[in-house]
């Protein structure tokens, strides 16, 4: 906690400017702890508990009692969650009511630490007379939601402001773009949004899309030398942008294409404003393996089928449960109907979702002086017509970075 007195300031509202004549106390660093994209209703694979709930949604609210339960431990002055608390805008009445559950044990467990929410793309309605749903969390003591318009939170008992940027503050087509700027009047400030990230550093860093649909805020934008923290959200890998510039993470793999962020832990983050140093703080989940990728080129029926039944029983601790998959290449359809599809079919029973991707070779064509030449993948030519024939809309935009977005694009279809 805070290393100094702690003292609210009573009768100041969280809108109202604040009043540094009040705060005589010295609040010299604090802790914080950032969660993301919950997702929280999220479902696959059509299996459910004994309770008749979706196991990848049991999966998810599992996930979140956990995280919960480790903040409680680890005693923040602050929780930061940045959007996407659920998977849909119209999530099931067990999603609300295990996120109020939650969200009221972690204000019951720590006592006067203040929460704040907000709303990122995927529980923001597009319909602004629709309402969000995370307004019903204000009604828990401790709680700050903010779902659409940028607001300073302000934080007097911390001596903090917290500038909020929801999904669909930053999505707006008004031209004047949100001001980011740090309160002069603050002890600490800092900065929450969800969204993606743009600039050189960023796009160093995050290594592909996880997730599509959120607004592109250039990292100039936010310069975070200016803030004590930023909280980004909207990106499911934990990943540093600057010591002091974090994405969380998902708290689970709930992904359209989860086989991208199959390695590496999930999580939260914690940060120390006096070492500005960021820990991330991994949640148990369900085990994700993506199988190295086997090619069949030149191999016998027999021959492919005894690689792919090695690399699944080569699986440490086996595949019962988890969520498996295997992309075989090269391989003729002719090929795949000889596989064991009853070992298959006892593989899929087996593992929670088991997923064997048969893809076929490449076609060839002839051209009219019959050498023999390769026809261009489907990422080529998104790649070769977006680098050469299209023309831009605009000058703002940048041609090399389009042709990244299509060709990722083209790599989330084929692994989805």
């Amino acid at each position: 906690g805070f290393r100094g007195i702690r003292r609210v300031v009573p009768g100041l509202p969280e809108t109202a400017p604040a009043d540094t004549d009040k705060l005589t106390v010295v609040h010299r660093f604090m802790k914080i702890v950032h969660l993301a994209d919950l997702h929280l209703g999220f479902r696959a694979y059509h299996r459910v508990t004994p309770r008749g709930i979706n196991v990848r949604e049991a999966d998810v609210a599992d996930a979140f009692r956990r995280a919960v339960a480790r903040t409680v431990e680890l005693r923040p002055d602050l929780v930061l969650i940045a959007g996407d608390v659920f998977h849909t805008v119209r999530p099931s009445n067990a999603s609300i009511a295990e996120a109020f559950r939650q969200l009221s044990v972690l204000c019951e467990g720590l006592r006067d630490v203040p929460v704040v929410l907000i709303a990122g793309n995927h529980d923001s309605p597009r319909s602004s007379d629709t309402g969000n749903i995370l307004t019903l969390f204000r009604e828990i003591p401790g709680v700050t939601v903010v779902a659409d318009e940028a607001r300073a939170v302000l934080l007097p008992e911390i001596e903090t402001s917290v500038l909020c940027l929801p999904h669909n503050s930053l999505a707006t087509e008004d031209e004047a773009p949100v001001q980011m700027d740090p309160d002069p009047r603050a002890r600490h400030n800092v900065l929450m949004l969800h969204g993606t990230v743009g600039g050189s550093v960023a796009e160093q860093k995050l290594r592909y899309v996880t997730e599509y649909g959120g607004a592109v805020v250039a990292d100039t934008d936010i310069g975070p030398e200016r803030w004590d923290y930023v909280a980004l959200g909207h990106y499911h890998i934990a990943t540093e942008l600057a010591p002091n510039m974090w994405y969380a993470g998902g708290i689970e793999r709930t992904s359209t294409n989860i086989w991208m962020e199959a390695d590496g832990p999930k999580g939260f983050v914690s940060f120390a404003t006096d070492r500005r140093r960021a820990e991330l703080h991994p949640v148990e989940t369900r085990t994700v393996v993506d199988l190295s990728r086997i090619s069949a080129q030149g191999l016998t029926s027999a021959e492919t089928d005894e690689r792919i039944r090695a690399a699944v029983e080569g699986v440490p601790g086996g595949i019962a449960g988890k969520i498996v998959r295997l992309v075989v290449t090269d391989i003729p359809r002719a090929q795949v109907r000889e596989l064991n599809h009853r070992r298959i079919r006892e593989w899929k029973a087996e593992a929670l979702h088991f997923h064997l991707d048969a893809r076929p070779p490449e076609v060839r064509r002839r051209v009219a002086s019959g050498a023999p030449v390769r026809r261009q993948t489907l990422q080529e030519q998104v790649a070769s017509y977006l680098g050469k024939h299209w023309t831009l809309s605009s000058e703002t935009l940048e041609r090399a970075r389009l042709v990244e977005l299509g060709k990722a694009y083209v790599d989330r279809t084929e692994d989805a």
